[in-house]
């Protein structure tokens, strides 16, 4: 029997020791190599893009010549030269206002209906996210337009004309498309009604409690890190909508440019207009305020949403 076959014994037990274990650099290793391909795609897909876009808002670059560094022109021409892109301003700050609280208040309040159905509940949860799966679609932007045009079936149906021809009326057609699209927010919603106990609302209406006193001290309140989700989640999203807007405008904005969102402008100034470096540099001035936008939803959300658990704040 040679030394090699001897077994290593633990001094305490005088039984053979067990194993030993792979080490911390063996492991480290292991978890690099399952994270590899998330790094690399987020690396070659997402921070190349990026690095590559920020070098482009600086330059003068059409897609056909080399760029040409001009500095802080572009966003010197974007702030005091561009009258159009204070209007795609505009018309973007007005959507969001107007499309969010419509789409959470009508995600809530069928999320409400949906808790309290004994039957099909599971039908009607299928039916009503149906709409969040297709509206996104060039196809149902093309119905919705034919919808609110001229003819269309709200034309005939109230005789106002077609919205989407007429500057006052036709931001408020892309905006009743995204609040159609409320089964995302809506499901979410329904699962934090789920988590609530149903303890509160007996105590509650022991106490004399009605439907409208529980539903703001006790529906709300506990439900509010959702709702704050949901808020940060569709703000996002709204400062990024372009196919609604593309597909009733057909691509231009209009009419007077009523729909001529932030990114759809970007979008005519980069790929129309060849302005590749404009586009850069607006593309980056909107995802610093979609930053600061969310940045300030944070911070006011310490005074209004309340996780359980947590001492008053």
């Amino acid at each position: 029997m040679t030394t090699t076959d001897i077994p290593v014994t633990s001094p305490r037990t005088g039984r053979p020791a067990p194993p030993k274990k792979p080490g911390r650099r063996r492991r480290e290793g292991a978890a690099w190599v399952f994270l590899s391909p998330w790094v690399l795609g987020a690396t070659v897909l997402t921070l190349l893009p990026m690095a590559v876009s920020l070098y482009l808002s600086f330059t003068d670059y059409d897609m056909f010549n080399a760029p040409r560094w001009v500095g802080l022109r572009n966003y010197a021409q974007m702030f005091t030269e561009d009258p159009r892109y204070w209007r795609s301003v505009g018309a973007t700050l007005t959507y969001v206002v107007i499309a969010v609280p419509l789409q959470l208040a009508l995600a809530l309040a069928v999320a409400l209906a949906l808790k309290s159905m004994r039957r099909g509940r599971g039908f009607y949860r299928s039916a009503f996210y149906a709409p969040s799966l297709l509206g996104a679609s060039m196809s149902i932007a093309l119905v919705w337009r034919a919808i609110f045009n001229d003819g269309g079936t709200v034309d005939k149906l109230l005789g106002t004309g077609g919205w989407v021809t007429r500057p006052g009326w036709a931001l408020v057609a892309v905006a009743l498309l995204t609040v159609w699209q409320f089964g995302a927010p809506m499901v979410i919603f329904l699962a934090g009604l789920q988590q609530i106990p149903a303890e509160l609302y007996e105590a509650a209406a022991v106490d004399g409690a009605g439907r409208r006193r529980q539903f703001l001290s006790i529906t709300l309140p506990m439900l509010s890190p959702v709702l704050f989700f949901n808020l940060v989640l569709q703000t996002i999203q709204s400062f990024q909508v372009f196919t609604p807007a593309f597909a009733v405008s057909a691509g231009k904005g209009g009419p007077a440019d009523s729909t001529l969102f932030y990114t759809l402008y970007l979008y005519d100034r980069g790929f129309v207009a060849s302005h590749m470096g404009y586009a850069s540099a607006m593309a980056w001035v909107l995802l610093l305020v979609i930053g600061a936008v969310t940045a300030v939803l944070f911070r006011t959300s310490r005074s209004w949403v309340f996780y359980a658990g947590e001492e008053a704040r």
